[in-house]
């Protein structure tokens, strides 16, 4: 959207009435898109609701006839970061008006990310990622938030050519976690102060909506804490359960928004139902996280460039990219691994773009090489997921070969070393 166009912000009084609003908006014929609140206008982690500024006054009074409670409706200012190009001369011209459009405030245009994406000379790249960390700090601040992770199945129906978890890799000795081991794993992530427990399977249809009901209910019951799901596509009915049960946020990568590579990647899965799955997290009030890796087969810049942009339209909050590793027994074994500068530039441009979303430094790059993760955090991204999977079960979820396993000790470690924030809820005795 270019800078002349003027836009207010509707900050809902939960996310209930942001739901509501969204719908009785637009079905006045206003038109609305939704994106993670910024900072300056509410917390992160709550998803609201962009209108045309022409619009207000009708907006407001749709929202009072409807009795939908919001917070506050505000001009939507465009987030200006000065001084991104560090008075570097070493960089082409093109590429410095880009970088002086991000610093105004503006959107950019595909063929601009893919520019960035692009960029190779080292002047160039540097001014990328340091721009990248540059944004992150006036968008989401010097916290590093910490999440725990239990990948509490590896049993999986699909046949993605890239995971090892896949139906036919026979060699992978398989397990399940009883949802009294879940819920346990999650109350010892508790007690070291993790308020957001992501759980992760392969997409294990053993797991019943019942029995994710129970397990989502007794996490909450027992801990209080945030619930992520991540595993994989779910009937639109289900993922409402689940949301009811207490659910907030949900991970469903598009892996690739390219269609080509996305079906090349996914021999059994189906594009549109990807993408439908994803619009039904957002419409059932999830904070929706997605994401693409970087490296696989018949991908180039331009491809990553859609990836971007693809997640800006849906609106998304949560952006995982990651390298692509090769897995054991997997058709796409013996490709090469994705590129980490490339994957570092890819954060730093999702955050250049995206700007207030959470965006890992995953543990692909801390895979790919021993710096990977800290370049991360210094490239734009401000979460680091810990790993607290049962020990006797982390090595057989092997989704790429040889991953890296992030402790909550190492997670402290590295972000002391960037001389960056611990989350408030982390004790520091680990």
């Amino acid at each position: 959207m270019s800078e002349h166009i003027s836009e207010h912000i509707i900050v809902c009084s939960n996310t209930s009435h942001m739901l509501k609003g969204e719908k009785v908006l637009r079905k006045e014929g206003i038109p609305v898109r939704l994106i993670p609140t910024p900072k300056k206008y509410g917390q992160l982690c709550t998803t609201s609701i962009v209108i045309p500024t022409e619009l207000k006054s009708s907006a407001e009074s749709i929202l009072r006839k409807e009795k939908v409670k919001y917070i506050g409706i505000y001009k939507l200012e465009p987030l200006r970061v000065d001084n991104l190009l560090l008075n570097d001369n070493n960089v082409k011209e093109d590429f410095a008006n880009i970088i002086r459009k991000i610093e105004s405030g503006q959107d950019l245009t595909l063929k601009e990310v893919e520019r960035l994406l692009a960029a190779e000379n080292p002047a160039e790249v540097e001014v990328l990622l340091s721009a990248g960390d540059r944004m992150r700090k006036k968008a989401v601040g010097d916290v590093v938030e910490i999440r725990g992770i239990v990948e509490f199945s590896n049993y999986c129906r699909k046949n993605c050519n890239y995971c090892g978890l896949r139906k036919a890799n026979n060699s992978l000795k398989r397990y399940r976690m009883t949802p009294r081991e879940i819920v346990e794993t999650a109350v010892e992530m508790r007690k070291f102060g993790i308020s957001t427990v992501i759980l992760q399977s392969g997409e294990d249809p053993w797991y019943t909506e019942e029995i994710m009901v129970g397990i989502i209910r007794e996490i909450k019951r027992q801990t209080g804490m945030r619930i992520t799901l991540s595993i994989g596509e779910r009937p639109r009915w289900e993922l409402e359960a689940f949301r009811k049960a207490g659910a907030n946020n949900y991970l469903l990568k598009i892996e690739s928004a390219n269609r080509k590579i996305f079906e090349l990647a996914h021999p059994d899965d189906d594009y549109d139902v990807r993408v439908r799955n994803i619009k039904d997290l957002k419409e059932l009030g999830y904070l929706t996280g997605s994401g693409s890796i970087v490296g696989l087969p018949g991908q180039r810049p331009e491809h990553l460039a859609e990836d971007i942009m693809f997640l800006k339209e849906m609106g998304i909050g949560m952006v995982g990219i990651g390298p692509f590793i090769p897995a054991r027994n997997t058709p796409f074994e013996n490709m090469p691994p994705g590129d980490l500068l490339m994957s570092l530039k890819m954060v730093a441009v999702a955050r250049l773009v995206l700007k207030n979303v959470f965006i890992p430094s995953t543990t692909a790059m801390a895979t790919l090489s021993p710096d990977g993760q800290r370049r991360g955090l210094l490239s734009g991204a401000n979460v680091i997921m810990v790993n607290f999977t049962p020990q006797n079960l982390k090595k057989s979820y092997e989704i790429y070969s040889n991953k890296a396993v992030i402790t909550l000790k190492t997670a402290v470690e590295l972000i002391k070393s960037t001389e960056r924030k611990l989350p408030p809820y982390i004790k520091e005795k680990v």
